[in-house]
């Protein structure tokens, strides 16, 4: 019996420390850049502005960055690689940047981590086939129509839906709903603002844009409220966006006229008004970032982060973000 009781002794403090260890588990990125051209290479997160790190360009030499982190992250080389990341991933990426061409990456680590990070890299030569155009504004300076933007957005969806469905088991599910939405943030972006973008620049009403019923071109969106989803920022960038979408579209039924909150105060008590749970809180907690961030106007920002934080704040690491950030 005492032996049995050693047993089990020995095995739950095995597996505690297993289980502790996996917890601690830190997440790992290492790059090796060759071919380019400035003094410096930067790793800049796009869900927090406290996980980052800057090295010396030298060919060759591989640049390690660890930090802790619970959830999702992308990570910005140099502004131009995404690297997508889980809690304890670990993976590397070979970067070589060939005069003006889009730079080759190569992954190795962690076998879902390098599928999930290869598909961001088979979207992004996807869109360079497509000749799609991340920025709006870019399709108006080139005069892109708004159907053809609108078609070109669906059929960029489709693709990506299919490349997810058919990777299946090869990616979390994590992965995969940040992926797709990030995807959809694009596309239902194109098809929510760049009719009215198009008619203000280049004077074409968007009743004459050959794209239907403008009104009706949302139908069937379904949102997420997934972690996934709520990780990326375009998403949640989306969601401010189809709000004001969706009460504009209610004025414009109702025949009344409609002007979308510039102020930053009218924003946060639209987008409080319109969203519940989950996705209230992502959506207040990027509009008072992206002002925070800015550095300005710091004294406005402090009312409405006390509204939020006592009654609107679902997840805690928001607040920690914001109290780091108004410090």
């Amino acid at each position: 019996m005492m032996i049995l009781k050693r047993f089990y002794f020995i095995w739950g403090m095995f597996l505690f420390l297993a289980l502790n260890s996996f917890a601690q588990r830190k997440t790992t990125l290492s790059a090796e850049v060759n071919g380019y051209k400035r003094e410096m290479v930067y790793f800049d997160c796009l869900q927090s502005p406290f996980f980052n790190a800057e090295f010396h360009n030298n060919p060759g030499e591989e640049h390690l960055y660890s930090f802790n982190t619970k959830n999702l992250v992308c990570m910005l080389l140099n502004g131009q690689v995404n690297v997508l990341l889980l809690p304890g991933d670990s993976i590397h990426v070979a970067v070589q940047y060939d005069n003006n061409l889009p730079p080759k990456t190569t992954f190795s680590g962690d076998k879902k981590a390098v599928a999930a990070n290869n598909m961001l890299q088979g979207i992004s030569e996807l869109k360079r086939q497509m000749r799609y155009k991340s920025q709006l504004l870019a399709c108006i300076v080139v005069d892109i129509k708004p159907q053809k933007r609108i078609e070109d957005s669906r059929i960029l969806l489709t693709k990506v839906q299919e490349m997810v469905k058919k990777a299946g088991k090869q990616l979390t599910p994590l992965a995969a709903e940040y992926i797709l939405s990030t995807t959809e943030a694009a596309a239902y972006t194109s098809y929510m603002e760049y009719p009215q973008m198009y008619a203000e620049t280049r004077k074409l009403a968007v009743s004459d844009q050959g794209i239907g019923d403008y009104w009706k071109i949302m139908d069937g969106v379904k949102l997420r409220s997934t972690e996934g989803a709520l990780a990326s920022p375009d998403y949640v960038s989306f969601l401010m966006r189809y709000c004001f979408y969706e009460n504009e579209k209610k004025a414009t039924l109702a025949n009344q006229q409609y002007t979308a909150p510039r102020q930053l105060e009218e924003m946060f008590k639209t987008l409080s008004l319109f969203y519940s749970g989950a996705l209230r809180d992502a959506v207040l907690y990027q509009l008072l970032v992206n002002f925070t961030r800015n550095g300005k106007e710091l004294e406005r920002v402090r009312p409405l982060y006390l509204e939020y934080k006592n009654n609107y704040n679902i997840n805690q690491e928001y607040l920690q973000i914001l109290d780091k950030l108004l410090e």
